[in-house]
């Protein structure tokens, strides 16, 4: 059975593959699936933190936080899973500094930023981020770089990270 839902798995994920197939749609899925990466948002929340008025501040701290549980998290699991990535060219970093795709930690990080946002307001930064975020996942399988059921994984992964931080850290919501 588990055999079925993994070739279901790859047969889903292929469909949706753009990586080998220039034009408009691969750019934006290229530029999506980078939009997720840690080290991006740890260089503008991070200042952010340090830098930014009380309610921002908060936030960025949270959203830091998360992160960092989040990373934990998808490493534990990805080093005892150990499931390979789909074969493919594209995403050569990701490739050779973390061969394993189960689970997402992009999409992790996604849903986790989504649901925090939400969760804390201002409700444009949640409204961006949940429009944002699911569209990160897809780019990580149309580049070819994750299986569907991977994104999937990380997503539940980062809604639950991010549900628990808002029960054990609560601040205040912004008014609208």
């Amino acid at each position: 059975m588990l055999q079925n839902i993994l070739e279901q798995d790859a047969r889903l994920t292929q469909k949706l593959r753009v990586a080998e197939k220039p034009g408009f749609l691969r750019t934006l899925a290229i530029l999506l699936a980078h939009s997720g990466d840690s080290w991006f948002w740890l260089l503008v929340l991070i200042p952010l933190a340090w830098l930014g008025n009380e309610f921002w501040s908060q936030r960025a701290i949270l959203y830091v936080i998360g992160i960092l549980i989040t990373a934990v998290l998808v490493y534990a699991i990805k080093f005892t899973v150990r499931r390979r990535r789909p074969e493919g060219e594209w995403g050569q970093v990701y490739r050779k500094t973390d061969p394993h795709s189960f689970p997402s930690g992009h999409a992790a990080r996604a849903a986790l930023l989504a649901i925090l946002a939400i969760g804390l307001g201002p409700a444009w930064l949640g409204l961006i981020l949940a429009l944002w975020a699911p569209l990160v996942m897809l780019a990580r399988v149309a580049m070819g770089v994750h299986f569907l059921s991977d994104v999937m994984a990380g997503a539940l992964l980062g809604v639950l990270v991010s549900l628990a931080i808002l029960i054990l850290i609560p601040l205040p919501v912004m008014p609208v």
